[in-house]
């Protein structure tokens, strides 16, 4: 049975959140690997709810992550907190593991006393709409259009 991990208590998990954070988020905007990796390094050390990473875990495989983090976009650091660095490997697709790691995420926040989580996506926007976030904006960043998203916490 799958079951959800913090880097805090499993920090060896943070190599794998680094590659994965670097290749699907960070690789061409000018980061390293290395730093990223040295900052999942650091949440990984953190005792406080944010930022946190979470990993689900299937067979004792890592198999997807997700972030709660306070800040997540530059333009808008009016918003916070962020669901942020929702990642399930290509070979681990299509089994409800993002909703899983989204409901995590969502909990975490929920029971810290967040009352509204943000997101922004380019390609996920069906998806995060069916786990019940709404998009409140388009807009471009990068050059590229993106939505920003919210999700109104019991």
């Amino acid at each position: 049975m799958p079951m959800i991990v913090a880097t805090s208590e499993r920090p060896d998990l943070a190599a794998i959140t680094a590659r994965w954070r670097w290749e699907a988020f960070a690789r061409g905007r000018g980061r390293s690997l290395s730093e990223v990796a040295a900052a999942e390094a650091a949440t990984a050390a953190g005792p406080g709810p944010m930022p946190r990473t979470l990993v689900l875990l299937a067979g004792g495989e890592p198999v997807g992550m997700a972030s709660l983090v306070a800040h997540d976009l530059d333009p808008r650091p009016d918003l916070t907190p962020w669901l942020a660095g929702v990642y399930v490997p290509p070979h681990a697709r299509g089994r409800g593991h993002a909703a899983r790691l989204v409901a995590a995420i969502e909990a975490e926040a929920a029971s810290s006393g967040v009352a509204t989580l943000w997101l922004y996506t380019r390609t996920a926007e069906p998806l995060y709409a069916r786990l019940g976030w709404r998009t409140v904006e388009r807009f471009a960043y990068r050059d590229k259009p993106y939505a920003l998203m919210r999700r109104d916490l019991p």
